[in-house]
């Protein structure tokens, strides 16, 4: 294969993506601000960020063949930059992927609507997996965890816009311009699946909270024989007053198991603290001196 035709192969895998991807991609204005949004249920309703749609109720929603529609905010969540709009008209949803599945290197194509310019498309690859994003509210901070790096031109504008690989299916949600040539994505997986779906049917996500700060750490080699389990979260910190220091926790133990789930890593965590748990007795397994301990946390509610 010479130069020209590998250029042929690339631009017609970017060409195909966008066309498959860009009927789904509105931009979106609203009072106070403006950016890009992803029609994905057949309802009319779309996936942004929530800090394009900030406090805003409403706004305009433009597709790229000029289609005109009014929206409404359907619920906001600053801890994972996510909020879902209704549109009054959308076109079908685009096809979403899954964003564990992508690999370091793979193509990615964005899509959204940079200083106001519906439908531009960029196209890079995936440059990291595994990034964290720092987000607050006035009274609560998280970590958006496994976020997607990309070098695929952002700009402005391209906030709440489509990340899709190579095969048209939307994998991420354009959230962050870092600068120098690094974009960051929001990912499509299971937690965030959740996420939007809460979103959708409640307007809000209600969290629980234990109050833990950890860092991924391995298990000594005769535990993660014993467990068949390999790393689990070295706690660091434990909030003072917290339901993790009222259960017992402390700095230096290494939790294994929360719920009976394995936890390897703070977003193990993350997925299980929903509003399902909150004021529910929570098992959570940890080595402490060598030897694993149970104990019973209960979990509040995460108040934004």
């Amino acid at each position: 294969m010479d130069d020209a035709d590998a250029l042929d192969a690339y631009s017609r895998s970017v060409s195909s993506v966008a066309a498959e991807v860009t009927p789904h991609v509105a931009s979106v204005r609203l009072a106070r601000g403006s950016g890009s949004a992803v029609v994905f249920a057949d309802d009319g309703h779309l996936v942004t960020n929530a800090h394009v749609v900030g406090s805003g109720a409403h706004g305009i929603a433009t597709y790229s063949d000029g289609t005109e529609t009014r929206f409404t905010v359907v619920g906001a969540d600053p801890l994972s930059d996510l909020a879902v709009l209704r549109a009054s008209e959308a076109p079908p949803a685009a096809r979403l992927g899954d964003a564990d599945k992508l690999v370091v290197g793979q193509l990615v194509v964005a899509i959204g609507s940079p200083l106001g310019l519906a439908g531009s498309v960029t196209a890079g690859v995936v440059s990291a997996l595994g990034r964290s994003l720092p987000v607050r509210t006035r009274s609560a901070g998280r970590v958006i965890e496994n976020v997607i790096q990309t070098d695929a031109a952002l700009n402005p504008g391209n906030s709440g816009g489509a990340l899709a690989d190579s095969a048209g299916r939307v994998v991420g949600v354009n959230t962050a311009v870092a600068g120098f040539g690094l974009g960051l994505a929001v990912p499509i997986n299971d937690t965030t699946r959740r996420i939007i779906d809460t979103l959708t049917v409640e307007g809000r996500v209600r969290r629980a909270y234990l109050g833990v700060v950890g860092v991924p750490a391995p298990l000594p080699d005769d535990v993660a024989e014993h467990t068949g389990q390999r790393a689990g979260l070295r706690i660091v910190e434990v909030v003072r007053g917290g339901p993790a220091e009222r259960a017992g926790l402390r700095p230096g133990d290494l939790v294994l198991t929360v719920g009976r789930s394995r936890i390897t890593d703070a977003q193990d965590i993350q997925r299980q603290l929903f509003a399902e748990v909150i004021g529910t007795r929570l098992a959570i397994t940890v080595l402490r001196n060598g030897a694993m301990v149970d104990v019973f946390a209960t979990p509040s509610e995460l108040v934004n």
